[in-house]
């Protein structure tokens, strides 16, 4: 119950523009100063729309946010006694339709304030723009979003190099496409904020979807291409999910090729959608590997409470 009236009293506020900054609560910050880049279209109010016949997810059916028109970062802190510095913005899943915003964001914003991380849930546009480039809009949210959590830094006790971002699926792709094209800022600057650099310094990609080329097996898209300054990634995915795991293993050699640290676990079976929750595979474990290697690459400290 408690779970269901912290993710009400959220979606009240995101729906009314409120900002919140309470022990339970996020702060909830506009991504751009006004409108997004090329948004001419007004869509229906967001929504949830989950039926009452989905399959639930692990334990319980999650939130699928849609129509959202104004993107916003939730932002949750760690215990101050657990806080080390790192933040990393997470990206929910979607199929760049809807937001899988319960077990692909908030919960996952969570377990990171565990670690000592400031989990930043990033709530971007949905559903997409362009038919040509289903990612821009999420992209260029997720870029601006970078900048935006840099220029707070000292306000929100962040250090503005251990910034990182976290995808599911076709948040996976939003993730590591704005790790990718961090030299190339997918829209003309609005303000200040977009001087700050929009690379994050690391990527997780959790099955990411969107990178491979669908009509040439084990290819990625011409455009999906990394090279020495690009961020160190980790990647988890299923072999028997319906997204393809050769999207994570071709992107991981590319980065290997371009001499850039990647991690990369592929579990037998796992399937698809299963984010933080637990739906009995191997695959579950994937938040411990992720945190082993966040360790390993020094944007988490031992001293936290998933390490005690």
């Amino acid at each position: 119950m408690a779970i269901v009236l912290r993710l009400l009293t959220v979606a009240l506020c995101l729906f009314a523009g409120v900002r919140v900054a309470t022990a339970a609560e996020p702060l909830v910050v506009n991504v751009w100063p006004g409108k997004p880049p090329g948004e001419v279209k007004e869509l229906p109010p967001e929504a949830n729309v989950a039926k009452p016949d989905d399959k639930p997810v692990g334990d319980r059916k999650i939130i699928k946010l849609t129509n959202v028109s104004t993107p916003q970062l939730l932002v949750y802190r760690p215990a101050t006694d657990l806080a080390n510095g790192t933040a990393i913005v997470v990206c929910p899943g979607g199929g760049h339709n809807i937001l899988a915003f319960d077990h692909e964001g908030i919960e996952v914003a969570e377990w990171l304030n565990t670690l000592g991380v400031t989990g930043i849930v990033l709530k971007y546009r949905v559903p997409f723009r362009n038919p040509d480039k289903r990612w821009e809009a999420a992209v260029q949210d997720a870029q601006r979003a970078i900048s935006v959590v840099r220029s707070h830094a000292k306000e929100w006790s962040i250090d503005p190099q251990r910034l990182g971002i976290l995808g599911f699926s076709a948040g996976g792709e939003t993730a590591g496409r704005a790790a990718l094209l961090h030299a190339e800022r997918q829209y003309a600057a609005v303000d200040g904020v977009d001087d700050v650099s929009c690379r994050p310094d690391f990527a997780v990609l959790i099955y990411p979807g969107g990178l491979d080329d669908k009509g040439t097996p084990w290819k990625l898209k011409d455009d999906v291409k990394a090279d020495a300054s690009t961020p160190p990634m980790f990647f988890a995915h299923a072999a028997d999910d319906r997204v393809p795991a050769a999207q994570s293993v071709l992107l991981f050699t590319e980065l290997r090729k371009a001499g850039v640290s990647a991690e990369l676990h592929v579990y037998a079976t796992g399937g698809h959608g299963y984010g933080m929750r637990k739906t009995g595979h191997p695959v579950n474990t994937w938040p411990d590997r992720c945190a082993d290697w966040l360790r390993h690459q020094g944007w988490v400290t031992t001293n936290t409470a998933a390490s005690q």
